[in-house]
């Protein structure tokens, strides 16, 4: 294995793209393959064995690729699968939890709402999570229809911000300090939801973590890349690439409309 081969990160579509800008912004001399799965988006409405088949495809494709490492930058997809993922896989694999530790840390009310998938809500590794702080309140809220307009370029509509309203304001009556955002699509949302939340509420992802993860990981390995030239990123997509784009806000990149 290279240090210059690439990082390799995969989500059910154009949300994980979070988590490769954080990746990015700490490690920018290292190369990235991100893949958007997002014909099959969103993950949260399939079952297990469905999600779990998804990512072993995903990661198939991404080690095809010659990646070092892999990123689960999807909540769903780490809740359903990642032990099954590195019980198969022997290159590192890192995932992405909502990030309830933190909020549950810090919160001073001690009630915490949660947007997340279906898929990740329901998951025993995300229930197990909740276990280790019995007093905290959290307020569970399936996103429905958030990724979908998401996916279709749809953020900042009427048809977003009434969505957002729905599941958000019975959280606000409830006293939340924090929201957690239990999916890497929906950082994509924080200015919304800043118009819908009080000044209060703190707002709060993974993205910044699973990046420091990342590189801990790859220093463990000794898989950090030494070159000083900036890392080369290619997208793939088998949906609309032109949708990477438009997120992502360049069009530096190799974008890729199928894998």
């Amino acid at each position: 294995m290279s240090n210059s081969n690439p990082i390799g990160l995969f989500d059910s579509g154009i949300g994980g793209t979070s988590i490769w800008k954080e990746v990015h912004a700490l490690l920018p001399n290292e190369n990235t393959i991100y893949l958007a799965d997002s014909i099959n988006a969103p993950y949260g409405k399939k079952t297990k064995d469905e999600i779990v088949s998804l990512c072993f495809k995903n990661v198939d494709f991404l080690l095809d690729n010659n990646c070092k490492l892999v990123v689960v930058a999807c909540n769903t997809a780490t809740t359903n699968a990642i032990k099954e993922m590195r019980a198969k896989y022997s290159v590192p694999i890192i995932g992405i939890e909502p990030a309830i530790k933190p909020a549950a840390n810090l919160s001073e009310t001690k009630t915490i709402g949660i947007l997340a998938t279906k898929g990740t809500l329901n998951s025993e590794l995300f229930n197990q999570q909740l276990q280790n702080y019995s007093n905290v309140t959290f307020l569970e809220q399936v996103g429905y229809g958030l990724v979908e307009l998401i996916e279709a370029g749809k953020i900042a509509t009427e048809e977003m911000r009434n969505l957002l309203k729905l599941y958000l304001r019975p959280m606000i009556d409830a006293g939340i300090d924090y929201l957690v955002l239990g999916c890497s699509h929906y950082p994509y949302l924080i200015t919304e939801i800043k118009k819908i939340v009080p000044n209060t509420v703190q707002i709060i992802d993974s993205g910044q973590a699973v990046a420091r993860q990342t590189k801990a990981v790859l220093a463990q390995h000794n898989l950090l890349n030494t070159s000083k030239e900036k890392g080369k990123a290619v997208f793939y997509s088998n949906s609309d690439a032109q949708v990477l784009k438009n997120i992502l806000g360049f069009e530096s990149g190799v974008f890729q409309n199928d894998f």
